[in-house]
C-alpha cells in the first residue's frame, strides 16, 4: 500500500486517507459501529458481512488478493526448519515459545493455528508456551526484542515489519489463506473517487 497509494493519487488526481489499525474484524467493528469510511477493505467473508447488514454498496465488492500465513523469528535469529509439516512440528516442539494474535479478536490466523496444532497432536504441548498478544503491537515488537522465539502473522504483515525476519510460508498441507477484498460505504459522499 505504501508504493500503491501514492501511485494512485498521482494517476488520479484523488488524496488518499488510510488506517490500518486493526485486525480484520476490528475494523469490521468499527465500520458497523458507525465509523465514516469510503471504502473498506477486509477479508471476503467480512465484507459479505457488511454488505448482508447494508453498508457496502451492492456489486462494489473485489477481491483483491490472498495472503498466506507466515512463520518469523527476530531479525539474525537461527531459522527453524518449516519446509515439511513434520519439520514444522518438530520446530513447534523444539521451539522455547511461539505467538499470535488474540485468538479472542477474531484473528484468523491463531484460529487456524490452533486448529493446526491440535490436528499435528501437540496442542496440549505448545498451549504452555504460547502467548496470545492483546496489543497488535506487541505481535512483532516481541519477537524482534527476543520475548517470544517465533511469530505467526500473515505474510504480507512480517515482510513491513522491522526487527523480525521472514522464515517461510507454513507448509501447503497446513497452510490457510485469507481472501482480502474491498467494497465501497453505502455513506461515501466519494463515489466516483471510490470506485476509482
Amino acid at each position: 500500500m505504501s508504493e500503491f497509494i501514492p501511485a494512485f493519487e498521482r494517476a488520479s488526481g484523488h488524496k488518499v486517507t488510510h488506517d490500518f489499525n486493526g485486525a480484520i474484524g476490528q475494523m469490521t467493528e468499527r465500520v458497523l459501529s458507525g465509523e465514516p469510511a469510503d471504502v473498506v477493505i477486509v477479508s471476503a467473508a467480512q465484507i459479505d458481512r457488511l454488505l448482508n447488514v447494508g453498508k457496502v454498496v451492492d456489486g462494489t465488492r473485489r477481491e483483491i488478493t490472498k495472503v498466506a500465513i507466515g512463520v518469523f523469528v527476530r531479525k539474525g535469529a537461527p531459522k527453524p526448519d518449516i519446509a515439511s509439516v513434520a519439520a514444522f512440528k518438530r520446530a513447534m516442539l523444539m521451539a522455547k515459545s511461539i505467538g499470535w494474535n488474540d485468538p479472542a479478536a477474531g484473528a484468523p490466523v491463531s484460529l487456524h493455528m490452533i486448529g493446526v496444532l491440535q490436528r499435528l497432536g501437540i496442542a496440549e504441548e505448545m498451549n504452555a508456551k504460547t502467548v496470545a498478544f492483546k496489543q497488535r503491537s506487541e505481535r512483532f515488537a516481541a519477537v524482534a526484542r527476543g520475548d517470544v522465539e517465533i511469530g505467526f502473522n500473515q505474510i504480507s504483515e512480517i515482510i513491513a515489519a522491522p526487527g523480525v525476519e521472514l522464515v517461510g510460508p507454513v507448509p501447503s498441507e497446513i497452510q490457510n489463506y485469507t481472501l482480502f477484498a474491498a467494497g465501497i460505504m453505502v455513506e461515501t459522499k466519494s463515489v466516483e473517487a471510490s470506485g476509482a
